[in-house]
């Protein structure tokens, strides 16, 4: 048994399942995994990973995990910590099947329960590969130590969000500790609930792109980052204050981004595109809002490496306040190539109408698109985007 703790899973994962019991517990979703690159799948890998996946149906919140969520996590309230306490993953939800090498799987299921799927899922898929391709990490903990003390020697303030793509949850518990011990303060914590727990970090963590899918596909495109927005206030009233810019592209964002919610958010994360270019429009953008960007934060997420974040943060000083999250360089740098993989939002179910929408997301890059291509190009047309 691969997951074998019920908080082995990201942050985001349970603050959406929060909003989403409060505001749509009667919405059902689709979710589908693609893979990107179409590597192939050993034989009788599907077989392997349902087994896996009907043995999640075991995992329950520990009192140990009760009391650490109810510690760092303020913004729950404790009718939400009971359900999570209740709380079993239903395998049936999950759809798994292989022909040759292809992989298909898909989960479907009430938004509030099938949010917790991804994670794990996409987790389970990429250790199972590496296991069966019998390949060993290399030089796990002196890649991470080297990165750690670099990391620190430019003052980078940054975080672990590697569990959909780690080589395996051993490499990242022992990432995790070399980053915590040799760079101090500058490693501020990990988007995984459990391991944040285990070694006394902050767990970190706000939003997907399919909260923003999600009031697209209900309330057209072009209320979608207002919706979405207005929505997460509701559930957090000003807590968890970072919102996620390109599901329909950073410029459409900014173009509904209101004064008030501008004020009111912490920041921005900055997760496809050119983050210089973002930099520059982030900064214009809270300048022509007369707000000072300095008193703002952007959290650069998308494909990091230490010579990108340092570049990044050269440019950034003295402008805006620079975090950065840091997932597959940190916890798959191990001497493998990691899976291309992702898990998203395919279709809404109306809870009134009982009709069935798809989701798609844009990006400030063409390539990370997904969706079906006539709605992407009916959104493309409504949002003026070339």
């Amino acid at each position: 048994m691969i997951i074998k703790q019920f908080t082995d899973n990201d942050l985001y994962k349970f603050t959406t399942m929060y909003a989403v019991q409060k505001l749509y517990p009667n919405v059902v979703v689709k979710y589908q995994f693609f893979n990107r690159d179409d590597t192939p799948f050993p034989e009788g890998f599907a077989h392997i990973l349902r087994q896996e996946v009907n043995s999640m149906s075991s995992l329950s919140l520990t009192t140990e995990e009760k009391n650490y969520i109810e510690k760092r996590c303020y913004f729950f309230d404790p009718v939400f910590i009971d359900l999570l306490k209740g709380f079993r993953y239903d395998p049936s939800e999950v759809q798994i099947s292989q022909e040759g090498g292809r992989l298909s799987l898909s989960i479907e299921g009430y938004w509030y329960r099938t949010v917790l799927w991804e994670v794990p899922l996409l987790s389970l898929i990429s250790e199972l590969y590496f296991k069966l391709a019998e390949v060993q990490p290399v030089e796990v903990e002196e890649r991470a130590k080297a990165k750690a003390i670099a990391f620190k020697e430019i003052g980078a303030k940054y975080s672990e969000f590697g569990s959909r793509r780690r080589f395996s949850f051993d490499v990242q518990d022992r990432v995790i500790k070399v980053f915590k011990e040799y760079s101090g303060d500058c490693f501020t914590g990990s988007s995984n609930v459990y391991l944040a727990m285990k070694h006394k970090l902050l767990p970190i963590g706000t939003h997907p792109h399919e909260w923003f899918m999600f009031h697209g596909a209900t309330f057209g495109y072009r209320m979608a980052n207002e919706k979405a927005l207005d929505a997460w206030v509701e559930a957090y009233h000003g807590s968890l204050g970072t919102a996620l810019t390109d599901t329909y592209t950073t410029d459409v964002f900014f173009r509904s981004f209101s004064l008030r919610n501008a004020k009111l958010f912490d920041g921005i994360r900055w997760d496809s595109g050119d983050p210089f270019k973002f930099t520059d429009k982030a900064v214009a953008f809270y300048k022509e809002k007369r707000i000072d960007p300095a008193t703002k934060t952007i959290v650069y997420s998308d494909a990091l490496n230490f010579e990108k974040v340092k570049r990044i943060k050269a440019y950034a000083t003295g402008r805006i306040h620079d975090v950065y999250g840091i997932g597959t360089y940190l916890t798959n740098d191990v001497g493998v190539m990691p899976l291309n993989i992702v898990i998203k939002l395919t279709h809404v179910k109306n809870a009134h109408t009982a009709q069935v929408l798809p989701a798609i997301k844009l990006s400030d890059v063409s390539a990370k698109y997904s969706g079906d291509e006539t709605e992407i190009d009916l959104c493309k047309r409504l949002l003026q985007i070339t």
